[in-house]
């Protein structure tokens, strides 16, 4: 089964929980914090393998989340790091971020890597608190939340060459012809709903990727037929073979239909219309010298071809390799969907006025949460480093008075000034 557009979960490991402990030792009085720092949570990381083709796997399993560190231990044992997620993605896989809208991977080389969803940072251990101030903290740090989010995944099939034109054609039974792919085959529109892809080998040392696009429609730049499910797949295509069915067997107008065929690739994408072009004149075997004719006034260079008893399908892959090797073979890169940077002011925060103080929010706080802050001297430390990172001040210039309550996520405490 061919799926290439999923909608999937994934969430990164939570970090270990850094510990609160003391040196218990007989002939150590007074031996100090020990607590450990909690490991790393698992990242979830996206890797390209060359040879899947298809986002199949993810159809079966939508949610993916990766281990938690390993907590803390006394005698300043720092617990484990969890292993990172690895999962395998087709190339020509683009990763979006569902919340934001935004492009935060576009996936194409071999063993190519894209972190989706970070693991969170362990705790730190009591004895990370511990200063000439304070020499006995009993209070720890619990370890970071893994990055969360849901991802839409997109695939752009690779292809040096891409088929195209109204379904029944003939796309199927060529590339049927020329490599060693198996299209379904039958006389009836529509049969490819899928696109198939083929290795053309010619001789011994040369070869492309041929891919069979399903057949468009007019309207299928709006999405009418298979639409914009296939259309797609030809973005990433170095050179179009648009095969036109000669015979007019359907009822249409072979002229017609390349008019149309051209408008529908340019009405999606200009950047489709503006592709070198191979014309293909398929089913010659059914004598229609007379519309190959037409086709040629109107058009110029034509190939004329029979996929079933394979007269001119030498001269087309001649065609086709001469062509490939004019064209410039574009580093992938620069097709690449623009990816916007994310950026995170972690130092940022904004402060809301409400009917009984104040609620403050942003990356700058998150810490927070990572704190008991029902015990007193987690408190104290969480006091003293809001008023190390402006927070305190920024509520006296808000007109923060004694007595204010304070929203900080699940933490709240009165103002004092």
């Amino acid at each position: 089964m061919f799926v290439d557009h999923v909608f999937i979960k994934v969430a990164g490991g939570d970090g270990g929980n850094g510990i609160v402990s003391f040196r218990r030792e007989k002939y150590v009085p007074l031996g100090g914090p020990d607590g450990g720092d909690g490991g790393n949570g698992g990242s979830i990381i996206f890797e390209v393998d060359e040879g899947l083709n298809t986002l199949l796997d993810f159809k079966y399993q939508r949610q993916y989340k990766a281990e938690r560190g390993a907590n803390g231990s006394g005698a300043n044992q720092i617990g484990k790091d969890a292993e990172d997620l690895i999962v395998r993605v087709p190339p020509g896989t683009i990763v979006k971020d569902v919340k934001t809208g935004k492009v935060i991977g576009d996936l194409i080389h071999n063993k190519e890597k894209l972190v989706v969803a970070k693991g969170g940072k362990g705790g730190r251990g009591n004895v990370r608190f511990a200063n000439p101030q304070r020499k006995a903290p009993r209070f720890s740090e619990a370890g970071e939340k893994g990055e969360a989010r849901e991802l839409e995944l997109e695939l752009k099939l690779l292809a040096d060459v891409g088929l195209v034109g109204f379904p029944n054609v003939g796309k199927s039974t060529l590339i049927a012809s020329v490599s060693k792919a198996k299209p379904k085959i039958a006389n009836y529109p529509f049969t490819t709903l899928i696109p198939n892809l083929g290795v053309v080998k010619i001789g011994n040392h040369q070869s492309f990727v041929m891919a069979d696009i399903p057949g468009l429609i007019e309207g299928a730049s709006e999405g009418i037929g298979l639409g914009h499910d296939f259309l797609r797949h030809i973005e990433r295509t170095r050179l179009i073979v648009h095969l036109i069915d000669t015979s007019g067997s359907d009822g249409r107008d072979p002229v017609e239909d390349v008019k149309i065929i051209r408008q529908e690739l340019s009405k999606f994408n200009q950047e489709l219309a503006e592709k070198p072009e191979i014309l293909v004149a398929t089913k010659m075997d059914l004598g229609c010298e007379e519309n190959l004719a037409r086709l040629q006034a109107a058009y110029g260079e034509m190939i004329p071809i029979s996929a079933v008893t394979r007269s001119g399908l030498d001269e087309l892959l001649e065609v086709i390799v001469n062509k490939l090797a004019e064209l410039p073979k574009k580093e992938i890169a620069e097709e690449r969907v623009e990816i916007t940077p994310e950026f995170i002011d972690e130092e940022s925060f904004t402060i809301i006025k409400t009917d009984d103080g104040y609620e403050i929010q942003g990356p700058a706080l998150e810490w927070i949460s990572r704190f008991d802050y029902r015990n007193f001297e987690a408190l104290q430390y969480i006091e003293t480093r809001l008023e190390y990172l402006g927070v305190m001040e920024a509520l006296r210039n808000k007109g923060a008075e004694d007595g204010d309550i304070i929203h900080i996520d699940e933490v709240e405490f009165e103002f004092i000034s």
